[in-house]
Parts: C-alpha cells; sequence; structure tokens
C-alpha cells in the first residue's frame, strides 16, 4: 500500500553557478554525491538538479516536509544500472523510522532547464 507520494521539479539555471560558490554545494549535498557528481562533467548540473529535487520529493511523500532534516542526510545514488535510489542518513532517517519507515522509490528525469523527482513510499512487507 503506498504511505506516500511526493514530487518536485527544479529550474537548472538556478543551480548553474552552484558548483562554483564556496560551500554551497556541502550544505545540501552529501559528500559522496558531490564526489558522484563531479565525474559526470557537463551533465553535473543536471544531476545536482535532480538529486535536490528528490531530497524536496522525499520530503512530501514522507508528509513531513523537510523539517528536522539535513538535507546532507538525504542520499541520492545510482546502482550499476544507473538505477537512482535514496540511502538515509542521520536526521532524515529518524525522520522517516518516526513515521512509520517503509520502502522508497525514486525516479529521477532531467532535461535541458529542469529536473523532476517522484518519490513514493510503500508499506514494507511487515506493514511498517
Amino acid at each position: 500500500m503506498i504511505k506516500g507520494l511526493g514530487i518536485d521539479i527544479v529550474n537548472v539555471k538556478r543551480m548553474e553557478h552552484w558548483p562554483e560558490v564556496e560551500g554551497i554545494l556541502r550544505r545540501f549535498f552529501n559528500p559522496a554525491e558531490i564526489e558522484s557528481v563531479k565525474q559526470k562533467g557537463q551533465s553535473s548540473v543536471l544531476s545536482l538538479a535532480a538529486r535536490f529535487a528528490a531530497k524536496e520529493a522525499f520530503g512530501k511523500a514522507l508528509g513531513t516536509g523537510l523539517k528536522g532534516m539535513k538535507l546532507t542526510d538525504i542520499e541520492v545514488v545510482n546502482n550499476h544500472n544507473g538505477k537512482p535510489d535514496i540511502i538515509l542518513h542521520g536526521t532524515a532517517e529518524d525522520s522517516f523510522t518516526r513515521n512509520g519507515g517503509g520502502v522508497i522509490h525514486l525516479s529521477l528525469t532531467h532535461e535541458k532547464e529542469a529536473a523532476v523527482a517522484v518519490v513514493i513510499i510503500e508499506e514494507d512487507k511487515d506493514g511498517n
């Protein structure tokens, strides 16, 4: 059963200058995300925008927004096939657990000017 659904869209232009501004990436992204995105070259801004949208969509799906969570505690990763996933740490993991947990599904897409993320939180096999 679906417990929550969140969607977010980010204007990519808004983030074009972020990699050049000291400290801004560390404010919003996990160190592993920053390293992963740096390897993407010219598409790095698209990847940053999609990851930022995923964090916002996660808060919406949880139903609490991002209140009490550090954005750096929400890590967006890609598996060996490129499928995106969310790994929670610290404040985000605590909030997720307090709100019943479950299984997180993530989908990302981006185009020249927009990045979109959809997060679905589903009950786990134990009904949580």
